[in-house]
């Protein structure tokens, strides 16, 4: 090893990069906490058969993006699996949450709405807003049948993203996969037509044909795409009651001035999948789009071993919502307590420890001169230091210097918080 740096795919959120992270989730966490979300967390390594049976053998996720631990690979025997099966880092969060409310026994407590944040892991090509662990935050409505959830996730996205100011730099794209019946007859259609142009389709789409051809759909393969281009559209193969569904979504949307553009092409590969799928979308990072999606999982439960039970969510990049918003609002400005002389080190300690009690952000100068200390403070963007000699001692005083202004006055220890907080 040449050198010690992060391994490729990672970084660290250093202190500025950390507080416009926290942003994002914290604004999050508050809005979803609105609309009766409730946090969970799961843990960041499963079972690989939690994600084999959600994502789908054939996905690229599974197939070359997965971050698996066979058993006897991993040195700390206490990650092996206790019957040998393989773990796997979270690739996303909603197959663990599925995974939970089975585990736990939830289904006699739904409706449930859950929402969390935590890493991710990936093993694919780094760029832009996208690493190999990366975050995300997530909310899931298990349990409803309604298109009124399908309403509520998505407009508590849509809330999200403007708290974050991003309502102009953002786009909704909607689609609908209809129900099991439909998908059932669109995917005849679809194997259909690229039955008639396998000759053209990319080696992995060819292998997609047969098992699981509307991920053909999402293909990245320039003459793929071409040929999707042509494809029959999914709407044509809408029963009435997959009709009738997403009228109710966009009449929803529609009554909540929440805008949207339609997107036939926008699909998700698995049969689990049905009914409301959509993006928000910006043009703003490149070819990488999408900083929030989800859709309908109807059978995801049920397709994990659980009970028939409906479910509708998204989750949202956070580093790539990071990279989007406005600076953040700048940390409070520190106060910063210069002793002066030993005798001032037990109170400049008291003293620190006081401010920090009430509220404000207290920095203790610890070494050097004067000068040095008070340099250090204008470093920090410390607001006012309080010096702490002799004299002020004998006066149970502190001597409070304005680093905006120069301007000093003595100030008694008992008044001393009351002054602080009239500092602009």
């Amino acid at each position: 090893m040449s050198s010690l740096q992060p391994v490729r795919g990672t970084h660290d959120l250093l202190p500025d990069a950390m507080r416009r992270h926290r942003a994002v989730v914290d604004c999050a966490r508050e809005i979803a906490a609105r609309y009766g979300f409730q946090e969970m967390a799961t843990p960041i390594f499963e079972f690989t058969e939690v994600f084999k049976r959600t994502l789908g053998d054939t996905s690229d996720i599974v197939t070359k993006e997965m971050y698996t631990f066979a058993p006897g690979a991993a040195r700390d025997q206490d990650t092996r699996a206790a019957d040998g099966d393989s773990i796997t880092l979270r690739p996303e969060n909603t197959a663990g949450v599925a995974r939970a409310f089975i585990s736990g026994g939830l289904a006699q407590q739904v409706p449930m709405k859950a929402f969390y944040a935590g890493p991710m892991f990936r093993r694919e090509r780094p760029q832009k807003g996208r690493q190999r662990q990366f975050h995300q935050f997530g909310v899931e409505l298990i349990g409803v049948p309604q298109p009124q959830a399908d309403i509520e996730v998505i407009a508590c996205g849509a809330q999200i993203l403007e708290a974050l100011g991003l309502q102009d730099a953002v786009v909704l794209e909607l689609n609908t996969l209809g129900d099991p019946d439909s998908r059932a007859t669109y995917r005849e259609a679809l194997v259909s037509y690229f039955s008639d142009h396998r000759d053209s389709l990319s080696e992995d789409s060819r292998e997609r044909l047969t098992r699981n051809p509307l991920r053909i759909l999402d293909s990245k393969d320039e003459g793929d795409r071409r040929l999707v281009a042509d494809a029959p559209l999914f709407e044509r193969y809408l029963n009435p009651e997959s009709q009738d569904f997403f009228a109710a979504v966009r009449a929803g949307l529609d009554g909540l001035g929440i805008a949207y553009r339609l997107n036939p092409r926008l699909v998700r590969g698995l049969d689990y999948y049905c009914h409301t799928a959509f993006e928000f979308t910006t043009d703003r990072l490149g070819a990488q789009s999408a900083v929030m999606a989800g859709g309908r999982y109807d059978g995801l439960i049920k397709t994990m071993g659980g009970p028939q039970t409906p479910g509708v969510g998204w989750a949202a990049g956070v580093e790539r919502l990071a990279m989007l918003t406005a600076e953040p609002a700048p940390a409070p400005r520190p106060i910063v307590v210069v002793p002066v002389g030993e005798a001032a080190g037990a109170t400049a300690l008291k003293v620190t420890q006081g401010l920090r009690h009430a509220g404000f952000v207290a920095e203790l100068g610890y070494s050097g001169n004067l000068k040095k200390r008070l340099q250090r403070a204008d470093k920090m963007n410390a607001r006012a230091a309080l010096l702490l000699g002799d004299e002020e001692l004998a006066a149970d005083s502190a001597t409070l210097r304005d680093l905006d202004s120069g301007e000093q006055e003595l100030v008694s220890l008992k008044t001393l918080t009351e002054r602080l907080s009239r500092l602009a």
